[in-house]
């Protein structure tokens, strides 16, 4: 389960593009808390910190306990606006939950028994279609990753949702189809799409 992080803020009495560029200059980052049928609350955190956080690789799937004047309000980071040159954090949004809320968030996919795929053993390439899936999950039982197990997988194969063992409790945000989450393709059908890509891309400039 991904562990409880915790960030202290401080209000935000200005609101406005002015006094946003003033807070950024001292370091720090406006943001805002919504949510569970209270007013927004305007913050702002140290930009070190929620730096720091974010080089965890699972703060959006963690819940963040943020501290403001003494009281600990229980969110989910929900976006983080980013510069478009030098990638540091301008704006956050934390969404209010309760413990034990049901929350969609989007939980990374780790791969396991590469060595035991007799597809991957035969040169066959795993081409990965969605890094991380979307969940419906209880707040408090927010997992770290979702783990397929590449097991007796051949080149051609597909790896769907249904065949994942999904964490006790959670579902797929998606209920609609069986959505494929990874393929195992023979190098050689790499190569003719990439040259198909290249004679289209060549058709296109003439």
């Amino acid at each position: 389960m991904s562990e409880q992080l915790m960030l202290s803020a401080e209000a935000r009495d200005r609101a406005g593009k002015g006094a946003s560029r003033a807070l950024r200059r001292e370091g720090r980052v406006p943001a805002v808390i919504y949510g569970n049928n209270e007013e927004p609350q305007s913050i702002h955190v140290e930009e070190k910190l929620l730096s720091k956080l974010l080089g965890t690789g699972h703060f959006f799937n963690s819940v963040v306990m943020v501290e403001v004047g003494g009281a600990k309000v229980r969110t989910l980071p929900k976006d983080v606006a980013f510069h478009p040159v030098t990638d540091r954090p301008l704006h956050a949004d934390f969404l209010r939950v309760s413990e034990h809320a049901t929350v969609t968030v989007a939980v990374p996919v780790r791969f396991e028994n590469e060595d035991a795929s007799p597809g991957l053993k035969k040169g066959g390439v795993l081409n990965v279609v969605r890094h991380d899936v979307d969940l419906i999950v209880d707040a408090a039982e927010i997992p770290d990753d979702v783990v397929i197990d590449l097991t007796g997988f051949e080149v051609g194969d597909s790896i769907h949702i249904s065949a994942v063992k999904l964490p006790k409790g959670a579902k797929p945000a998606i209920e609609d189809r069986d959505f494929t989450i990874a393929t195992i393709v023979a190098p050689s059908a790499l190569k003719s799409s990439g040259s198909e890509a290249a004679a289209a891309a060549e058709g296109e400039g003439e």
